[in-house]
């Protein structure tokens, strides 16, 4: 079966590998390259902490599960000159202050009741853990299974993977669909025709102009995220540290800036230090005000950042849908369309298993987990607002 992926992120990349071994002859087109939008601009995290329970709290443990598996056979697997994931079991810990401390506790029982790991640490073991915490921080909650990736790096070994087992790669821009009697049969490009049995939607914050093109229609919008690096320093920081207003920023619909504090060290020695979350469509104005305050709400958390360098900082877009679930499936409209978009700041954690759930999608291999609560189905445009 000749299948067509449009996206050379991570959520594109997963479902690639996924596809391709599974048997099918598989082509990636992308306009930029490997990893060039998204899946570069974000911190690679591979979280439970955040997850509300409900659906996407099933799917973030399965896909952490997915994850240690899938970065342990390509590290293992790389051929020469394929990068590395750079998986990192670092676990994480999410800290409030008073205000705070009773709403995270009972927000890490609920989880707890749905099989995500919680543990509330003491006084002792937070200072043990953290000591570089600001005194005032009141309570904090250790989430073992909280692991990163370099998303760059995941994402190329990811496709490298996909490539070696026979999927090919074009740079190329998708400007068109070719849709036969309600049924895919291939995209038109910048480059020419590519006919195709199915089409597998991963456009990221593009996902709802490329249904277009297919006549479908896909509730996706841009929600732009800034962050900040450091120079390179003694580590200080020894897990994904961040403040409980994180989980309430994720779930947010305001179209408005809202910033938490996410803080963590990587293998290179620098700090990442985020994040932010805005609807301004695909604008690139207005940076400073969610930087200035990111960089205040981290200094208050790790009072030493506020002597550090800042080595450089970035932004980009996120996929975001309406009721925080990522699309994943095949497409109501359009015979041979499917979609994985939507997944926001969790498409390099849900990769794997979105890439999985595609696999079962379009060849029918098993499921991993209940497919039905991500069905694109449920995502329309009608009514939406800008």
């Amino acid at each position: 079966m000749r299948i067509i992926v449009i996206g050379a992120g991570a959520v594109g990349a997963a479902c690639a590998l996924s596809l391709t071994e599974a048997g099918a002859e598989v082509t990636v087109l992308d306009r930029t390259g490997v990893a060039g939008e998204t899946s570069s601009r974000c911190e690679g995290n591979i979280l439970v902490s955040d997850k509300q329970p409900g659906a996407e709290a099933v799917m973030a443990v399965e896909a952490n599960r997915a994850w240690r598996e899938l970065a342990a056979r390509l590290d293992a697997e790389r051929v020469p000159g394929q990068p590395a994931t750079e998986f990192e079991a670092k676990g994480g810990i999410v800290v409030a202050f008073a205000e705070g401390a009773q709403a995270l506790k009972a927000f890490a029982a609920a989880q707890r009741e749905v099989g995500i790991r919680a543990d509330v640490l003491d006084a002792a073991a937070l200072r043990a853990a953290e000591p570089h915490l600001a005194p005032e921080i009141a309570v904090g909650v250790h989430y073992p299974d909280d692991a990163q990736v370099q998303p760059s790096l995941a994402t190329q070994a990811m496709l490298a993977r996909a490539r070696h087992l026979g999927a090919q790669l074009q740079i190329t821009e998708v400007t068109g669909a070719v849709v036969e009697a309600g049924r895919v049969r291939g995209v038109r490009t910048s480059t020419g025709r590519i006919d195709a049995d199915a089409v597998v939607n991963c456009a990221g914050p593009w996902a709802g102009e490329i249904a277009t093109l297919f006549g479908a229609a896909l509730d996706i919008r841009p929600r732009r995220g800034t962050i900040l690096v450091t120079t390179a320093m003694t580590q200080r920081v020894f897990h994904k540290v961040y403040d409980a207003d994180y989980v309430g920023a994720v779930g947010s619909a305001d179209a408005a800036l809202q910033t938490s504090t996410v803080v963590e060290s990587t293998p290179a020695g620098t700090v990442l230090i985020g994040s932010s979350r805005e609807r301004v469509g695909f604008s690139e104005d207005g940076l400073l005000a969610p930087l200035a305050e990111i960089a205040a709400k981290a200094s208050r958390l790790f009072p030493f950042l506020r002597d550090t360098m800042l080595l450089r900082t970035y932004f980009g877009f996120r996929p975001y849908a309406p009721d925080h679930l990522p699309a994943i499936g095949a497409d109501a409209r359009v015979q041979g369309l499917f979609h994985a978009a939507g997944h926001e700041g969790a498409g390099i954690g849900l990769a794997p298993t979105t890439g999985a759930l595609i696999a079962h999608a379009v060849l029918g291999v098993p499921a991993p987990l209940d497919p039905t609560p991500f069905l694109p189905s449920r995502l329309t445009l009608q009514g939406a607002a800008a």
